[in-house]
């Protein structure tokens, strides 16, 4: 008998990640088990075990994948001059990324006392950290930065903090980043010192 062919236990692994990722989503981190996965998928506990040890590599896979276009959005703006057009550009791609990546970042929110002391809430909150900075650096008076730092958070928690608003995912994103442009077309007219 032959090797799984590499395709197959691809295949297998996204299953058990997208699995897991709903019942984590509606359960709980904290909630959700290695069995419960297993049964929710059809298979053996020993079978999800060939592929994940514990439900913190699932996690942590799917945080790495979801992660990378933000990884990639804050190499891209590091090598950027800190201009108005840049951070309305950030804002472009970060609104992009975190609707991709909204699941991991909920999972986050809704499990921060499970998750505080595990590598994978950390390496979000480092992301987070990271796009902020971006978003901030350059000079410019105290009311210009605040205004970037609320077009920031206007994208990133208005991603999770519209969950009971009618609209579709897309349209309240498309706002959200709205509001954002016209909170940096504010900072633009603010008088400088």
């Amino acid at each position: 008998m032959g090797s799984i062919p590499r395709a197959r236990r691809s295949d297998t692994r996204e299953r058990i990640q997208q699995t897991a990722l709903q019942l984590f989503l509606s359960r709980g981190y904290a909630n959700t088990s290695l069995r419960e996965i297993a049964e929710e998928l059809g298979v053996t506990k020993a079978a999800l075990y060939y592929h994940f040890k514990t439900k913190e590599d699932i996690l942590a896979e799917l945080s790495q994948q979801l992660g990378e276009p933000v990884d990639a959005l804050i190499a891209w703006a590091s090598g950027q001059p800190p201009t108005p057009e840049t951070k309305r550009e950030l804002l472009r791609r970060y609104s992009a990324a975190v609707r991709d990546a909204a699941p991991i970042y909920r999972i986050l929110q809704e499990n921060q006392a499970t998750l505080r002391d595990l590598d994978i809430g950390e390496q979000l909150r480092q992301r987070v950290r990271a796009v902020s900075r971006l978003m901030s650096t350059g000079d410019g008076p105290l009311d210009v930065q605040v205004h970037y730092a609320s077009a920031l958070l206007t994208v990133h928690f208005g991603t999770f903090g519209l969950d009971e608003v009618a609209g579709e995912a897309e349209e309240k994103r498309a706002a959200l980043l709205k509001v954002a442009m016209e909170i940096l077309d504010a900072a633009d007219r603010t008088p400088a010192g």
